[in-house]
């Protein structure tokens, strides 16, 4: 697994701790579930608009495909 070095606020870093600490679990946990829930949720609205975008190209598409 590779790492990746975050700078936080100071702010933004104790309210990390403190989610991680009310949650039972590291901040570093914390962190990772929060990049994947939003990679999961962007993944979802982009092939949205990329499905939509076809659809309304479709006969293009199509034709470019001849």
């Amino acid at each position: 697994m590779s790492q990746l070095v975050l700078s936080l606020d100071p702010g933004l870093r104790a309210a990390l701790d403190d989610l991680a600490d009310a949650q039972g679990r590291t901040p570093e946990e914390v962190a990772l579930a929060a990049v994947r829930a939003h990679l999961r949720q962007e993944d979802g609205r982009v092939r949205a608009v990329a499905e939509g975008l076809a659809r309304h190209h479709a006969d293009l598409l199509r034709r470019l495909g001849e």
